[in-house]
């Protein structure tokens, strides 16, 4: 592997801006062989979440999961940055909340959200990880916005995604996640 303070050749970071960017447009017909393709191995961190996706099953349901909770799931791509090892993707995440988001009711709620996402390559050029960085609340808050707080119905589901809030608040981070240590040339 390459230092982090050598970029490599143009050709290089082209070629991961275009896996990135096929990544990008699979995940948003939803055509999952194509987006797991671009892994040997699919692995996803949701940092927010502290959640791993890891292995084609679990990648899987969470590309399910989401699209059940918003079905129309699309980006707007802000900026693209390129690393010694990671294409870094700035993006405006979009959808609208039909279906539960895991023990969240649906809303009907749009939001649109700000997101960054490192998607990083081993020293063969394989993609080995999508690292996605955003604020929950974010979501959350404009998930709930659109909900008419005078309103029987909206005041029932208001109350329904706190509970779901809570009822997935307790979760444990994963260990993958939280057990780190600075590289061996900062110690």
């Amino acid at each position: 592997m390459t230092d982090r303070f050598t970029t490599p050749p143009e050709d290089v970071l082209r070629a991961r801006e275009k896996l990135v960017l096929d990544h990008f447009h699979d995940e948003v017909v939803q055509d999952w062989d194509a987006t797991l393709s671009t892994f040997p191995h699919p692995h996803y961190e949701l940092i927010a979440q502290m959640i791993v996706h890891d292995g084609d099953h679990e990648v899987r349901d969470y590309y399910n999961a989401t699209r059940v909770a918003f079905p129309d799931q699309d980006h707007e791509i802000i900026d693209i940055r390129h690393s010694h090892d990671s294409v870094i993707v700035e993006f405006w995440l979009l959808g609208t909340h039909k279906g539960p988001l895991g023990a969240i009711p649906p809303t009907g709620s749009k939001h649109r959200t700000r997101m960054t996402a490192y998607f990083v390559f081993d020293e063969d050029e394989n993609l080995i990880v999508e690292r996605i960085y955003f604020d929950q609340l974010t979501i959350l808050k404009q998930l709930i916005g659109g909900l008419d707080k005078k309103s029987p119905r909206d005041l029932a589901t208001l109350l329904g995604v706190a509970k779901g809030a809570l009822a997935m608040s307790g979760a444990e981070p994963d260990p993958r996640l939280t057990d780190t240590s600075p590289p061996d040339d900062l110690r």
